[in-house]
Order: C-alpha cells, then sequence, then structure tokens
C-alpha cells in the first residue's frame, strides 16, 4: 500500500491555457470540484519521461471545452480494463507498436500499478474523430486515429474527466492572463464519459464488428 500510495502521489496533470478564453472564466473558484474537458492537447513527453514521478501536461485553446460535473458514484464513468495480457513490450521508445486488445466497460483499472495489463482501446471525440487510447503497466497515451507510433514533435487531443486541485491565474504586464489547472491524481483518474453520444456510438459499434468482443465478451456494460 505504501508502495501504491507513492506511486500515485507521483501523479500530477497540468492543464495550461494562454488566453482569456470564456470557457475558463472563473475556474480559479472552483478548485476541488470534477470537471470534464473536451478537446485538450496533449504534450510529447520528453526524453526520460517518468509517468510514475513526471508531470503530465496539457495544452488548451480556444476550442476547448470546460464543463463542471458532479459524479455521484463510479457508475458515471467509464474505467477500463483489459481481460487477457499481452506480452511485455520491449522498452517505451519513441517507435514501438502497441498490439491491439479488447476493451471491457465499467470495471476498476489503477493504470499506475506496475504490474497492470496493457490496453488499447478507442472512444470518439465531440468532433467526431475517433481516438486511440493505449494504456500500459507505466503510462497511458492517447493517440488521433492512425498515429500508431509515439512521433516527435506531435501533440494528441484527448477527453478527460479531471478533479482541479489548484487552479492559478497569471496577470501579465502584456497579453491575456496565463491559467494553470492542477489536478489531483493522475492516470487512475483518466476516465471518459458515458453519457456521452459519441461514446455510446462508439461501444454499440464496437459490440457490432470488434472481433476480440465478439470471442470474449464485454463485461459489466453500462
Amino acid at each position: 500500500m505504501a508502495e501504491h500510495n507513492k506511486l500515485f502521489q507521483g501523479y500530477k496533470m497540468e492543464m495550461t491555457t494562454d488566453g482569456d478564453y470564456p470557457n475558463f472564466r472563473g475556474l480559479e473558484k472552483e478548485k476541488g470540484r470534477w470537471v470534464e474537458i473536451f478537446v485538450v492537447e496533449v504534450e510529447r513527453t520528453y526524453p526520460g519521461f517518468q509517468p510514475t514521478s513526471s508531470p503530465f501536461r496539457l495544452n488548451a485553446s480556444c476550442c476547448t471545452q470546460v464543463r463542471i460535473i458532479e459524479p455521484l458514484n463510479s457508475h458515471l464513468f467509464l474505467d477500463f480494463k483489459s481481460i487477457h495480457e499481452i506480452p511485455a513490450c520491449t522498452g517505451l521508445s519513441n517507435t514501438y507498436m502497441v498490439d491491439t486488445m479488447g476493451m471491457v466497460f465499467n470495471t476498476e483499472a489503477y493504470l499506475d500499478a506496475p504490474s497492470g495489463p496493457r490496453m488499447e482501446f478507442y472512444i470518439r471525440d465531440n468532433i467526431d474523430h475517433p481516438i486511440k487510447c493505449v494504456v500500459t503497466g507505466n503510462g497511458a497515451y492517447a493517440f488521433r486515429e492512425g498515429l500508431d507510433y509515439m512521433s516527435g514533435g506531435g501533440r494528441r487531443q484527448v477527453i478527460v474527466a479531471l478533479k482541479m486541485w489548484r487552479v492559478w491565474k497569471f496577470m501579465r504586464y502584456f497579453g491575456p492572463p496565463e491559467i494553470w489547472l492542477e489536478t489531483e491524481g493522475g492516470f487512475t483518474d483518466f476516465r471518459f464519459n458515458p453519457r456521452l453520444p459519441e461514446v455510446e456510438e462508439f461501444r454499440q459499434s464496437l459490440l457490432n464488428s470488434d472481433p476480440y468482443v465478439q470471442k470474449y465478451g464485454v463485461e459489466g456494460l453500462v
């Protein structure tokens, strides 16, 4: 448990936005609340990135949407966990390929567990573009459809639901203010809201077409 707490405490996410965007006004008064964030860029991880100790940064833009939510229980979210393991990848280089796996809905998944299973799943974002999300025993990565590699210099867009920990607003002499949003937790809180019609649409598509799901089934569908 102590080791798990040590790993969990090492996870931090930050989301930064340059500009006084309407969707971010007032967030500095909402710290400690759960928030849904749509269409946000994931910064390229730098060499030597350690998922259990390095910051995980998100960049917001003028099209990023933020909504305060009130989760009543875990059934409001989809957590993902694979139902079989795959051979270990030989290192996390910038060019490794991740094997395709199925997905299981509504199961608890502690993504920071070093011995945790690897998995891959897909959702659609709110502008109707498929996103592939890959989780290994050491971290989680999100890709646009067709981007199977950790390419240098690239950024990926994801939908996340995060709990805000601290919100900082900095006034500058020149230009708009800058807002930093630091979240509590980390990849354990990397969840997707099943109420989105895009998620439900994809779920039905998966059930109808995914050979892995057809072979092994899906547990705990919401």
